[in-house]
């Protein structure tokens, strides 16, 4: 009988045990579940302060809600070439600083020779534009700064800006970004990838177009907006502040066919824009 009884205070204390065990468990479970749920916005601890600022919901779309720069998001708009849209980029005051800029400067624009690696005149490419030196200025660092946030790419593989002007009637053939020759890949090796940002709106024409990008063009919302260039492939049509990345090299290190792309000629209307082309090294200036 002693034997017996000695068992039963022993079995009552693994159940009070397992039960404190059980109770803790859907303790932290739900404390897991509420911190979850504060880190998303869903809950809310009250705050009885009445100076207190009032916390607005953001839309999905505005990523950064930033001081002249509008609601900002990311668009994807291809995987073959890999290409997206970051709307709002840049601030019109930005867009104006760089033109402004770079207008004093402006030359007709060259093409690179793939035999010898020099720039050469070429009506395939019938723009102007200047090249500004990387770390020009405070604004030229913000910029280049952000643009090495957006590509996760080091601010030191990057070519200086190079601002583009595009009138009526001028335009720039369907090319490749990366090189073919040994000479241009020398300091900093092949170009890995490109921000386009767009300096101005333009009126009709002037959209940057994929020809080759596995994309049914003819579905785009703004397809019917397209000039008739743009509707032979993916195209973007440009919009002040909006920068698009697109990529030369694919995640294995291979050549991107599909990242060919060209200028469509403006129809009506100034293009002005501005392009960082990144290496896969440092780059040196």
């Amino acid at each position: 009988m002693t034997m017996r009884g000695s068992r039963y205070p022993r079995a009552v204390s693994r159940r009070k045990s397992s039960s404190c065990s059980l109770v803790l468990t859907v303790f932290l479970s739900l404390s897991m579940v509420v911190l979850v749920l504060l880190s998303l916005g869903i809950l809310s601890l009250p705050i009885k302060s009445k100076d207190a600022p009032k916390v607005e919901r953001r839309s999905d779309r505005s990523v950064y809600e930033t001081t002249g720069l509008g609601e900002q998001w990311v668009e994807v708009i291809s995987w073959e070439p890999r290409a997206f849209i970051y709307h709002n980029f840049l601030s019109k005051e930005e867009c104006k600083y760089l033109i402004e800029l770079a207008k004093p400067h402006m030359e007709k624009s060259s093409v690179v020779d793939s035999a010898t690696g020099h720039s050469k005149d070429s009506r395939v490419r019938t723009s102007s534009g200047t090249f500004l030196i990387r770390g020009r200025d405070k604004m030229i660092r913000s910029i280049e700064k952000r643009l090495s946030d957006f590509t996760f790419l080091p601010v030191e593989n990057g070519e200086g800006l190079q601002v583009l002007h595009y009138e009526v009637g001028q335009k720039y053939d369907s090319h490749y970004d990366y090189f073919l020759d040994e000479f241009n890949t020398k300091n900093g090796g092949q170009r890995i990838a490109t921000v386009l940002m767009y300096l101005s709106d333009v009126e009709e024409g002037g959209e940057t177009v994929f020809p080759s990008a596995k994309v049914n063009s003819s579905s785009l919302p703004w397809y019917n907006e397209l000039s008739e260039c743009g509707k032979s492939g993916l195209s973007v049509k440009p919009k002040m502040g909006d920068a698009l990345l697109f990529w030369s090299m694919k995640p294995d290190a291979t050549l991107d066919p599909f990242s060919l792309h060209g200028g469509c000629p403006v129809i009506s209307g100034n293009k002005w824009s501005s392009t960082k082309w990144f290496r896969v090294d440092e780059f040196k200036v």
